[in-house]
């Protein structure tokens, strides 16, 4: 049995030549300067994040406040992934005075 290359682990999964698969990846436009989540699509890509316990718990109690005071049903992932748009989009408009910035300043 043999196992599979990097190249095939790694290689693009569309059809089609590199300039697509590079225009793919490219970050989305900016539109009004209103940075936007992918929502509730079909996610290629994984990254694992570790947090506190404590952090945990607060994101949790998040989604069930979402859930109870606001009647959205979402998962922890879409939270995650709308607060970094919110804060990529802030850094992007307000650069070095941006809420990023500043917190991990104070690191």
């Amino acid at each position: 049995m043999s196992l599979p290359a990097a190249d095939d682990l790694f290689r693009p999964t569309g059809e089609g030549d590199e300039e697509s698969t590079v225009r793919a990846v490219a970050p989305p436009e900016d539109k009004g300067g209103k940075r936007r989540t992918s929502g509730r699509v079909r996610h290629d890509e994984k990254m694992t994040v570790y947090v506190t316990s404590d952090e945990l718990i607060e994101l949790e109690h998040a989604r069930l406040s979402l859930r109870s005071k606001h009647g959205l049903a979402v998962d922890r992932g879409r939270i995650v992934r709308e607060a970094v748009a919110l804060i990529l989009a802030d850094l992007e408009a307000h650069g070095e005075d941006s809420a990023l910035v500043r917190r991990l300043s104070e690191e």
